[in-house]
């Protein structure tokens, strides 16, 4: 019997990851963090990229998809993400990688460059996405469809704390208006605007643990 296609899409730090990662645990199935992959994709644009000021150079990028090849390696049971065979899995949390990675991911070049690799992945089954646009675009047929939300104060407490863990200093004022901005360019954009799939479970984590948010999610497969 072919593994189910799961697909978790909803707002930035919501812990669409790091639920989806416990899921997929616990269901025997492969995680795959698309978030990561754009977020590996401005990584790049960083570092080769940039316009003589601060910004990407977005032509230059999308000339340079060719030299980008990304893949995820299991180490000790987690996949870690490697840009051309480095391991970039803490570079591309941070706050650089963090405020530009809305307007990379917006852009139909690079959608159309990752959107390939992720339905290939999903082709066998027994595979859990998580992003923006999982349920809407890349895998409209998945067999499970999540849309995670939560307070703007939560996600924000909930990203300053993990920076902290990271090691990376913030302020959370900062992190705040962040989140607010990837809102806004993610909503908004033309290319697979974050939006609930019609045919989506809607979970509201603002009250909600991890566990909980974890446990009401597997109610719901148990049960269709």
């Amino acid at each position: 019997m072919k593994k189910p296609v799961i697909a978790i899409d909803g707002y930035s730090s919501t812990g669409k990851s790091s639920i989806s990662k416990v899921i997929a645990e616990k269901l025997g199935l492969i995680h795959l963090d698309t978030g990561a992959l754009y977020r590996g994709v401005t990584w790049f644009a960083l570092q080769n990229c940039m316009n003589g000021g601060d910004s990407i150079n977005l032509q230059e990028l999308f000339s340079s998809l060719d030299q980008i090849e990304l893949e995820f390696r299991n180490n000790e049971g987690e996949l870690v993400l490697y840009l051309n065979h480095i391991d970039i899995s803490k570079q591309i949390r941070t706050n650089e990688v963090s405020d530009n990675v809305s307007i990379v991911a917006k852009q139909k070049e690079v959608r159309d460059f990752l959107l390939h690799s992720q339905r290939s992945l999903a082709e066998k089954g027994g595979i859990i996405m998580d992003g923006r646009d999982i349920g809407t675009v890349v895998l409209p047929n998945a067999d499970y469809k999540f849309f995670l939300t939560a307070s703007i104060d939560e996600r924000t407490n909930r990203r300053y704390f993990e920076l902290a863990g990271l090691g990376i200093q913030a302020d959370r004022e900062q992190v705040k208006q962040n989140l607010i901005d990837r809102d806004k360019i993610d909503s908004e954009r033309e290319i697979a605007p974050l939006k609930q799939a019609e045919d989506a479970i809607i979970i509201d984590n603002t009250a909600l643990t991890k566990d909980e948010t974890i446990d009401l999610i597997l109610s719901h497969i148990k049960k269709i």
